[in-house]
């Protein structure tokens, strides 16, 4: 780990609300919310979340897997997530999902009218905003718990894995 974490502290309590209270608490909120709040359906939403995740290469959040309501992707998805491009476990949907988060994470400059002509034929300008600030989430905060090696001791608060995501 980069960030040196009292003995016995858990470390994403202490960088991510103690370090910085005027801003890390807000971001958790955030960070929360993208899952307690998104509308999107669960595959597209994994597939976007997990493409964030294997980029950033945050060991935690490669590992973890959405549940809504006691359902979860299936154990092959993070394989086809990889492979997005030419799985046959995606629909037009969820392969958008992946291909965005992709060029969102590697090349947002490369967005092209061609790009958002095929998206928007498949989601909603309200959709699209919605997994962009999902996008916006995880790719920051993968990275700052990547870069701090927190991804390594990660371990979200019982209260919070709780809740239905």
């Amino acid at each position: 780990m980069n960030i040196d974490v009292p003995v016995g502290r858990d470390p994403i309590d202490y960088v991510w609300g103690e370090m910085v209270p005027g801003i890390g608490p807000a971001a958790g909120k955030f960070a929360m919310a993208v899952y307690a709040h998104s509308t999107l359906g669960l595959r597209e939403f994994e597939a976007a979340r997990l493409r964030i995740a294997q980029i950033n290469g945050c060991l935690f959040c490669q590992d973890w897997r959405t549940d809504r309501n006691g359902v979860k992707v299936e154990a092959e998805f993070a394989d086809a997530v990889t492979d997005w491009r030419t799985t046959d476990l995606f629909d037009d949907r969820t392969r958008l999902a992946a291909e965005y988060a992709e060029r969102y994470a590697l090349d947002h400059h490369g967005i092209d009218d061609e790009f958002w002509d095929r998206f928007l034929a498949n989601y909603s300008q309200r959709e699209a905003v919605e997994l962009t600030m999902c996008l916006g989430s995880w790719l920051g905060f993968g990275r700052l718990n990547r870069v701090f090696g927190l991804d390594e001791v990660c371990v979200l608060p019982s209260h919070l894995q709780a809740r239905d995501t």
